[in-house]
């Protein structure tokens, strides 16, 4: 048996947080394993001045862990599985998904006084700034608000929280899932409706990743493996494969686990959008827990019959030619 493990992970303080619960998680159950980390840099965060769009899309928080761990650099890779590629290198494969945090997005805005200045987004006054760096959002807000003026927001959550404090924006959209596990839960004004903005494939749940070989590794992480949040991230990958969509097109998908009467159904929403949003596109759909990747899919093409595609390919253009 193995005595020791190396785990990889971004170095941002949200990204420590989550390989440090692993990490704790797996020295829970194996005490007597020593597990190390290694903080690497993806070219996702070495780019921020461009969009995520133009500069490739979601492989980019993800190549050079899953490089680190095909050499064998690490054994365990730990990611936010919004950002995994809907198909992963060959010889790797997701060990465990994680119980998830709130998949919701959350309105923040800047604290005077000890209170936000505006506490739910539709009262933000017309022409207020918004940073976002997701398309998603962005289309579905300015759907809602097409008064708002959206403007581009990269960088970790403390970046984000600066620029807010600066007076860059007005407010700004974050994850709730990263907000509330670095306890900052305070500095939120509104915890957005799906109504509102439907959450991000797989926001809120980490992925565990390890070669598809490595038998102790597997079997160590298969213990953090949340059996209903798995079923629930499959389904949403299925999707987000069916529809190839990356960051180049406004795409979302949310699927849970409800209980009607004595049986447990899988639900999911899902929708299609243009970059301006004023075309958005909804489906919703329900199954059965087993069909969990055949209904991401038959929610893809039900999308893609109701005019998606052309949506979407008219939204890969602009954000090319921008």
């Amino acid at each position: 048996m193995k005595s020791k493990l190396i785990i990889g992970a971004r170095g941002s303080r949200l990204a420590l947080w989550q390989a440090e619960w692993v990490r704790s998680e797996l020295k829970r159950t194996h005490p007597g394993i020593d597990i190390g980390l290694d903080k690497i840099k993806t070219t996702g965060d070495k780019i921020l001045d461009v969009p995520l769009s133009k500069v490739g899309g979601k492989g980019l928080f993800v190549k050079e862990i899953e490089e680190a761990l095909l050499s064998g650099r690490i054994d365990i890779a730990v990611h936010s599985m919004k950002d995994v590629p809907a198909d992963l290198q060959e010889g790797l494969r997701i060990a465990a998904v994680c119980e998830r945090e709130d998949p919701r997005d959350a309105f923040i805005t800047k604290v005077e006084n000890g209170r936000q200045r505006v506490e739910k987004f539709m009262d933000l006054p017309s022409g207020a700034i918004v940073g976002t760096s997701s398309l998603r959002r962005s289309c579905q807000l300015l759907n809602i608000r097409p008064d708002l003026k959206i403007k581009q927001l990269r960088g970790n959550l403390d970046t984000r929280l600066r620029r807010l404090d600066e007076g860059q924006f007005d407010a700004i959209i974050l994850a709730a899932a990263g907000v509330k596990r670095l306890r900052l839960t305070e500095m939120i004004a509104e915890i957005l409706p799906i109504g509102v903005s439907l959450p991000a494939i797989s926001q809120g749940a980490i992925g565990v990743e390890c070669r598809a070989d490595d038998i102790f590794a597997n079997k160590l992480v298969a213990l953090l493996n949340h059996p209903e949040t798995s079923i629930c991230v499959k389904a949403e990958r299925a999707f987000l494969k069916r529809l190839q969509g990356g960051c180049q097109a406004p795409i979302a998908a949310y699927a849970r686990i409800i209980n009607r009467g004595l049986k447990s159904l899988l639900i999911m929403d899902g929708l299609a959008g243009s970059v301006a949003g004023d075309v958005i596109v909804k489906v919703h759909i329900e199954g059965n827990l087993d069909d969990a990747e055949s209904l991401g899919v038959k929610l893809a093409e039900e999308l893609l019959s109701r005019g998606a595609e052309k949506i979407l390919n008219e939204a890969k253009k602009i954000t090319t030619l921008r």
